[in-house]
Parts: C-alpha cells; sequence; structure tokens
C-alpha cells in the first residue's frame, strides 16, 4: 500500500493521472496492449480531467468499467456510460472499450462482461471509495467470495443518499434500487489499483479503510490485501486518520 497525500483534489488527480499514464505505457511497451478498469462519480473528475490530457498511446488501451444502474437511460445525466462517453472516450482514442449496459438484459449483459474481461489481467483499476465503503457497488456487508467478474446487487439507501447528495438524482426515491457491479473478487485480481478519493465527505470512510480490520461490512479495507494499491488523497479525505497498519 502507497499513500500519497496533496494539498487539494487538482493535486490529486494529476499525480494519480501521471501515475496511471506511466503504469500504461509501461505495460504497452512490454506487451503491446493495456487493460484498464475506470471508476466513476464525482470522486473522479479531476483524475479525468488530467487524465485525458496524458501522453498515451489510447488506440492500445481496452478501457472497462466498474458498474451502471440497471434500467436507467444512457441519456439520464446519473448514466455512467454518459459519464465515461462525456468525460473520457470522446477525449481519447481509445477504440476498444466494453460498456455496462443497464438497458439490457442483464443477465446476457453480464455473460458477455464476465466473458470479455476474463481474456485476459486488467492491468490498471482506478477504484473509488464510496461514503460507506463501497467499492464500485459492493455495499456493506459486501461478498468478498464471488468469483464471477460482474454480478446484480441492490444498492443500500446509504448508497443511494451519496448519489442524490452529489446531485445526480433529486431524491432518494428517483435512484435505480439495482446496479450491475464489478465484484471484490474481480477488483483483487487487477494487477494495480489506484484509488483517486478526495474531499471531505469521503474522511470517515477513508479513516475506517485504514484504520478498521479487513471486513464486509468496511468493503475497501479488502483493498489493504492488494500487493499493488496506491492511494490518493486530500487535505480534506485525510483529515480523520489517526493510525493505519
Amino acid at each position: 500500500m502507497q499513500i500519497h497525500i496533496v494539498d487539494d483534489a487538482d493535486q490529486l488527480g494529476l499525480q494519480a493521472a501521471r501515475a496511471s499514464a506511466a503504469l500504461l505505457n509501461e505495460v504497452i511497451a512490454e506487451q503491446g496492449q493495456a487493460r484498464v478498469a475506470l471508476s466513476t462519480g464525482a470522486s473522479q473528475f479531476e483524475f479525468l480531467k488530467h487524465f485525458v490530457t496524458m501522453d498515451v498511446p489510447w488506440d492500445k488501451v481496452v478501457m472497462f468499467h466498474l458498474d451502471e444502474y440497471i434500467g436507467l437511460s444512457e441519456q439520464h445525466p446519473a448514466s455512467f456510460r454518459n459519464y465515461l462517453k462525456e468525460r473520457f472516450l470522446q477525449h481519447v482514442g481509445v477504440t476498444d472499450y466494453l460498456l455496462v449496459d443497464g438497458e439490457g438484459d442483464p443477465a446476457a449483459v453480464i455473460a458477455r462482461l464476465n466473458e470479455a474481461i476474463a481474456a485476459a489481467p486488467v492491468d490498471l483499476a482506478l477504484i473509488g471509495i464510496g461514503e460507506n465503503g463501497h467499492i464500485a457497488f459492493n455495499d456493506p456487508p459486501a461478498d468478498f467470495d464471488d468469483p464471477a467478474p460482474y454480478r446484480i446487487v441492490d444498492l443500500t439507501d446509504t448508497c443511494k443518499q451519496q448519489q442524490v447528495n452529489e446531485g445526480w438524482f433529486p431524491s432518494l426515491q428517483e435512484v435505480p434500487r439495482q446496479a450491475i457491479t464489478m465484484t471484490v473478487s474481480q477488483i483483487m485480481r487487477c494487477r494495480r489499483i489506484i484509488s483517486c478519493v478526495p474531499h471531505q465527505a469521503k474522511a470517515a470512510a477513508i479513516a475506517n479503510t485504514l484504520e478498521k480490520e479487513i471486513s464486509p461490512h468496511y468493503p475497501s479495507t479488502i483493498l489493504k490485501r492488494h500487493d499493488d494499491w496506491s492511494l490518493y488523497l486530500d487535505k480534506a479525505s485525510s483529515s480523520k486518520i489517526a493510525v493505519w497498519a
């Protein structure tokens, strides 16, 4: 585990973007292609702003993403497919990507995702941490043992409230009840993980991540078990850290 603490979210995003680009370039030089999984949400704004400006041969990058609401139109402002198209795909030359289709038949969508992501290791995963400690949409208590790469999950009210607080939905009742998410097991199979977690709203989740024992009740604690995990914080998100092992 490597922890980087900087002054603000913009510096966090820039440093993480530089590290991510260096990793992708290293992998591409070694094997001709790199596979990346991207997070979404308000915490990734600064990272993606800088990431799309990095000098990477994007045509050699294969992109996956973590999750999507079931039944939500791609045209909805909260759609993660829409998010990635607007903030990433339209700015870079990535042509090989697989978006999670929340409007398709969930079983068929999951089967297609599972087959595609299992074809080769994911070289780099950008994994955010939710206010309740979720990673992707694996809310507490998370299933650490499901071997499948993607699954359907029910979203907790705490998770849904975060989406409302960030402005994606006007009320709790309008947040979809279920989502398709990358599983904890698949996240942990990724070769490298970088987590960008800025802002005061994440301070308690970060303290829990670093100070609690690894537990499904604090899903992000599992990241401490990964061999190559880098955590990027700003002063606000790191403000409640007391100690960590």
